[in-house]
């Protein structure tokens, strides 16, 4: 498939009720298509991994684009460049976390982009940079406690920031670090207490979002990581 063929189909599959959605998160009218990501991820399959048609739909503008873009690059052979190229286009919170989730945490040496963005002054490499870290937390399954030592490392030095969409990605790496056991849970509420008590209204507003989740987590059988008491699996414990 052409890239203007699957732009039409996408269109095909439009609908108002997720137009609405996408232009609630700030995505102009115009670059909005409204397609649902069960639809995305359907065309991905058919078209395969491509990284010039993944240049092409990107660059088409669309936001649905954008997101299926992610899932045709292939992560054997897309260059570090083009991640910061790519994160660089990106304008909101969702095609940031599809990035990062889908395509960079895939990478090798994904790391060097949490190292890299976690200073930036660029809304979404920062955003991303805790969404990478949230993202490891959770998949990697051989991550050390000395990796997850230097992430609250980070959190606790790189946490001062004045857009939203960064602080609530600070707070969800902080909650999915304390999900990995219960010595790790009271590390991050330890965390979170400092953030709260520094003084600094950004640092307490991500402890106090993180605190919610972090205080009411328990331990179920069959399950690796710790979960809220207020799931369903949680309160059945």
């Amino acid at each position: 498939m052409t890239c203007d063929e699957i732009i039409e189909e996408l269109k095909a599959n439009a609908s108002e009720k997720y137009k609405a959605n996408v232009v609630k998160m700030g995505i102009p009218e115009e670059y909005s298509i409204g397609v649902s990501t069960a639809v995305v991820r359907a065309i991905a399959k058919k078209t395969g991994k491509s990284n010039e048609l993944a240049r092409e739909l990107w660059n088409s503008g669309y936001h649905e684009a954008k997101l299926l873009a992610v899932l045709v690059f292939d992560k054997k052979t897309i260059s570090h460049d083009e991640i910061d190229k790519l994160i660089c286009d990106v304008q909101s919170w969702d095609l940031c976390n599809h990035l990062c989730k889908n395509l960079i945490i895939k990478l090798k040496n994904y790391d060097e982009f949490i190292s890299n963005w976690m200073t930036s002054t660029h809304i979404y490499k920062k955003r991303a940079a805790f969404t990478l870290i949230a993202s490891s937390v959770v998949h990697n399954k051989t991550i050390i406690n000395d990796t997850l030592d230097d992430y609250l490392g980070i959190i606790q030095e790189y946490s001062d920031s004045e857009h939203e969409h960064v602080r609530k990605a600070i707070s969800w790496a902080l909650r999915e670090i304390g999900k990995k056991d219960f010595t790790y849970n009271e590390k991050a509420i330890l965390l979170a207490y400092e953030l709260k008590e520094s003084g600094n209204k950004n640092k307490m507003w991500i402890a106090k979002d993180a605190l919610k989740e972090l205080e009411i987590l328990v331990k179920v059988e069959g399950r690796g990581r710790l979960i809220s008491s207020n799931s369903k699996m949680g309160r059945e414990s």
